[in-house]
């Protein structure tokens, strides 16, 4: 079983560190290999995802990836910033389903903007499309028209792509509480309203699930009134990115939210929720729990190991029991404890 690991940008090489950490204690014999994406490939080759990466990639079972991007590489041409190489693997491997868990520890209710009584026991699973849509879509580009400045984007979806996605999150809600939220712009969005009449299509073969819809804004105005209404949310990948980002914060704190973005086959590439936070690379103050976690949902989705799976997740809940806390999470009373530290508490609740 071959892991490829992405260390990245930023603090990624310092998260994804311990998550191999870990991943090794387990003793799954494991085939660990790194290679170079991002900020990091393009320092060293001149392309954000290089062939070497690619090969690699293509072979291996599943991805662990830290993070990649930074004010370093903000001018450069569009083709060679660090983002490109993340939506390169994305499209490359075929990565179409992103999954991610927004839960609140009971330990750090006290760490979310939100007051305990709205957040307390939050566990939503957002479940983004993640190859089409207007990152995706053609035409693009920035053009001079009369004398001006034009810039030019362009949102689509096939109904096969959107069916895809509506089976992925209509799966995982039946393995939940069975209740599904669909977001979409239909009141505006003529390629909305083919992913609400596509969802409501799919709906009968699930009917142990209860489907329901909402315009993106009132979901947007939704997961902060109320989040716990939520137990499945799916959406397209421009909704998907902004909704997944605000969920997070409802949690306390980015540092602690895996991701999953998965193929038909599940194989997967695995990545914490957060970015590459330049300001703190290097400095070993990283929340490596979210890289941690992304390893578990690895052992889960790609590698069908519940029993490890859980083994990591208990541990994470357990260091979080026991007081320990990055800079993002702490709080007075608690334990301020760096990258590496948190890495050895995780490992010696394992």
């Amino acid at each position: 079983m071959k892991i490829c690991v992405l260390p990245g940008d930023g603090i990624g090489p310092e998260i994804t560190a311990e998550a191999v950490r870990v991943i090794q204690a387990l003793d799954l014999k494991f085939e660990l290999e790194e290679a170079l994406l991002g900020g990091a490939a393009v320092d060293v080759t001149g392309d954000p995802y290089p062939e070497a990466t690619r090969k690699l990639a293509r072979e291996a079972d599943a991805v662990l990836l830290g993070a990649v991007g930074g004010p370093k590489w903000d001018n450069l041409p569009r083709e060679q910033r660090p983002e490109r190489g993340l939506l390169g693997i994305r499209k490359d491997l075929g990565l179409f389903a992103n999954l991610r868990p927004a839960i609140l520890y009971p330990e750090l209710a006290n760490a979310s903007t939100l007051k305990p009584e709205v957040v307390s026991g939050l566990d939503i699973l957002i479940v983004r499309e993640l190859t089409g849509d207007i990152y995706f879509g053609q035409p693009r580009g920035i053009e001079n028209r009369n004398g001006e400045r034009y810039g030019f984007n362009t949102m689509h979806y096939t109904e096969s792509e959107i069916r895809r996605i509506g089976r992925v999150a209509f799966d995982a809600a039946r393995k939940r509480n069975k209740r599904l939220c669909s977001v979409d712009k239909m009141n505006v969005l003529e390629t909305t309203q083919l992913w609400r009449d596509v969802m409501i299509e799919l709906a009968p073969e699930y009917p142990d699930v209860e489907l329901t819809h909402m315009l993106v804004d009132n979901a947007a105005m939704q997961l902060v009134r109320a989040p716990k209404q939520f137990d499945v949310m799916v959406t397209g990948n421009m909704f998907g990115d902004i909704l997944s980002d605000e969920a997070s914060m409802l949690t306390g704190s980015i540092g602690m939210l895996p991701s999953a973005s998965l193929d038909a086959n599940n194989k997967g590439l695995y990545e914490p929720s957060h970015g590459s936070a330049p300001d703190i690379a290097g400095k070993g103050v990283a929340n490596p729990l979210a890289t941690i976690l992304s390893a578990a949902m690895m052992l889960r989705y790609t590698f069908n190991n519940e029993a490890a799976a859980a083994r990591v997740e208990t541990a994470v809940k357990k260091v979080l029991a026991q007081g320990y806390r990055t800079g993002d999470i702490y709080e007075a009373g608690t334990t301020k404890v760096g990258t590496k530290q948190m890495g050895d508490a995780v490992l010696a609740a394992l």
